[in-house]
């Protein structure tokens, strides 16, 4: 059995994407502390001269806290800079136009939201909607049998794989027997001039649309 842990994201890089795949359970981590460092509240995205990270602010207060206990800041406007970053330099996708007013009205929707982990699952879930892609995970605050040791969390589960998120080591505790799989970055055109990897998944859709099965498919 493979075990991918990863820690809740609301816009998957390929990476985390192929380990989602290959994985027979996928935990997401929402009871571990919330780090700057990682992808839990940021995406990278690609802007002309390289990638940019677009953000989702949390409490100052909650930052020590479990990721499952930490709460947006809405003190100010941060949807509308984000909707522009991602306008700006994506505008010019193949697909922009056909997503851009869902994507929108997603965005807009999170002063629906008070916690962080409830929004970013939520548009995790609709990329994958937009992308056709059967993503079953649980949540490590609903799993028995979980610990914060991933070796012993292992065990327990009886997997002989472990897969965790790409250079992590920062911010996600790391097991003895983690394992890399066998991943190569697909290149694909993007709407910038060069290649730049370790985008997020709306790299893809916004310039794949309904096709960008034929990125995906490549991961498993």
């Amino acid at each position: 059995m493979n075990l991918a842990l990863l820690l809740p994201q609301f816009a998957p890089n390929l990476y985390d994407l192929s380990v989602m795949l290959r994985a027979d359970r996928l935990i997401l981590q929402d009871v571990e502390q919330w780090s700057r460092k990682s992808r839990v509240h940021r995406a990278r995205i690609r802007v002309p001269n390289g990638t940019q990270w677009i953000n989702i602010p949390v409490r100052t207060e909650d930052r020590k806290k479990a990721i499952k206990e930490v709460r947006i800041d809405h003190s100010e406007d941060w949807v509308t800079p984000l909707l522009r970053s991602i306008e700006y330099n994506y505008r010019n996708s193949i697909y922009y136009d056909f997503y851009e007013p869902e994507i929108k009205a997603d965005f807009l929707s999170s002063t629906d939201y008070t916690f962080l982990i409830d929004f970013v699952l939520y548009i995790q879930r609709r990329l994958f909607h937009f992308m056709d892609l059967p993503i079953r995970y649980e949540l490590a605050s609903e799993v028995d049998e979980y610990t914060s040791d991933p070796d012993l969390l292992a065990e327990r589960l009886g997997a002989q794989a472990l897969y965790q998120e790409h250079d992590s080591r920062h911010y996600q505790r790391q097991g003895r027997m983690k394992t890399d799989p066998d991943f190569s970055h697909p290149r694909y055109h993007q709407h910038f001039e060069g290649f730049e990897p370790w985008c997020c998944l709306l790299d893809v859709l916004f310039q794949f649309g309904p096709e960008s099965f034929r990125i995906t498919d490549r991961l498993q």
